[in-house]
């Protein structure tokens, strides 16, 4: 009698999960991107949807709510206030004439967006915002696989993607923050510069200012940018620096007015906020009241230093997270992604030493930093690797939305903001 050799159902499912492997590897990139992007976002709801049944009582609505009502709390609820409300002429102040809390924190492009949105559609603010935020997010991963795609093949492109989509911080894509529309608008004027188009760059950086506090640090790039390639051209001529070719001096002069309207259009909103209040300092004024004191470069933190690691470790905590991050900048796989990416890496980090406020927002405010999920990518082809960092991540990510986006009462009032 013959006999019939089982399968076992670990091989078959092996199998079903290469074949679907090889179906995924042929779709279009932009519909792995979508598939990927929609996925970590699904993920991210679960959590969300999760942290929401534990709400309890907040400013905001009642315990429990759903996860339409849950997304759209803490900043969500500023740039609703500046659709409904727009920008004070006056700035508002306490009784001890100090300035409090007010919309001019608020960057415009978003909420112009999404309030334009929610006249011509009828959909209330909240929706429209949070419908302009989730579309943002998932062109921006789009662009992003394309900027990756610059510095590398298809396959370690889309793990930089997998890194920037679920990344710890990553559930804000999702939510009506202006975060989205900035990495957008940042990962899109990255790729224009890598590409050298620097004239197609200026509208996208200009609009790019109007999002997020992200000019200062872009025009320090591009000037760093242009003093590097000026150098180039005039040492080694045609020859240029590095594996790429030189600079015309066609491009130089493209780059050098990049460089002036990336730094004109970084004052444009502090701009505006001193023309509508008469106020020199009303962008300032407003941004300090949530940090509770005036701005002093560098000097929070090393506060913060002292306060965790005492007078004299807290002192050097900044010291050496600095040349940390500047000898990263030196590793292999963080090489790999080209000069201006390292130098928008670099100026974006010097720009939160000098101007931030460490605080739990400050987890945030790392996600400019996402060109460094490629070189995370490039650390090693091991899957199991790979995959590890995505587990971390999304485990992570549970920790940031349970920890800083669900509102919890504190013994002195209020709640750590995301």
């Amino acid at each position: 009698m013959s006999t019939v050799a089982r399968r076992s159902p670990l091989a078959s499912t092996g199998d079903a999960a290469h074949r679907l492997a090889s179906a995924v590897r042929s779709w279009p990139w932009w519909l792995q991107v979508t598939t990927l992007y929609v996925g970590a976002r699904l993920v991210s709801a679960g959590f969300f949807m999760a942290a929401a049944l534990h709400q309890g009582a907040n400013p905001w609505f009642p315990p429990k709510p759903d996860y339409w009502n849950f997304i759209n709390i803490w900043d969500a609820r500023w740039y609703g206030r500046v659709i409904s409300d727009g920008y004070p002429s006056v700035l508002p102040t306490g009784p001890a004439g100090n300035v409090l809390e007010n919309t001019w924190a608020f960057y415009p492009l978003f909420p112009s967006l999404a309030g334009g949105l929610s006249r011509l559609s009828g959909l209330n603010p909240a929706a429209s915002l949070t419908l302009v935020a989730m579309l943002a997010g998932w062109a921006a991963a789009l662009v992003v696989y394309a900027l990756f795609r610059q510095k590398a093949s298809h396959a370690p492109a889309m793990w930089g993607v997998a890194f920037f989509s679920t990344f710890p911080v990553s559930a804000v894509l999702q939510v009506p923050y202006a975060e989205p529309l900035s990495l957008l608008l940042l990962a899109g004027a990255l790729l224009l510069v890598v590409r050298r188009q620097y004239l197609w760059a200026i509208p996208v950086v200009f609009l790019m200012c109007l999002s997020r506090p992200v000019g200062v640090p872009f025009a320090a790039m591009a000037g760093l940018l242009l003093v590097f390639r000026a150098i180039a051209l005039v040492r080694n001529g045609r020859k240029g620096a590095g594996d790429d070719k030189a600079h015309s001096v066609g491009d130089l002069a493209a780059l050098t007015g990049l460089t002036a309207v990336a730094g004109v259009s970084a004052l444009a909103w502090p701009a505006a906020a001193w023309a509508a209040t008469g106020d020199p300092q009303a962008y300032t004024k407003t941004e300090t009241v949530w940090r509770g004191e005036d701005l002093v470069p560098f000097k929070p933190w090393f506060d913060s230093g002292v306060d965790l690691f005492g007078p004299v470790l807290g002192v050097l905590a900044p010291v050496v997270f600095v040349a940390l991050f500047a000898a990263m900048l030196f590793l292999p796989p963080v090489v790999r992604l080209g000069v201006e990416l390292r130098l928008w890496c670099a100026c974006y980090m010097g720009y939160l030493l000098a101007f931030l406020h460490p605080q739990t927002s400050t987890f945030r405010m790392l996600l400019p930093l996402f060109p460094l999920a490629l070189a995370a990518a490039f650390l090693s082809r091991s899957r199991a690797y790979r995959g590890t960092v995505v587990a971390m991540f999304l485990l992570l990510q549970i920790v940031w939305i349970v920890w800083l986006w669900a509102w919890a009462q504190l013994p002195g009032g209020g709640d750590y903001p995301p």
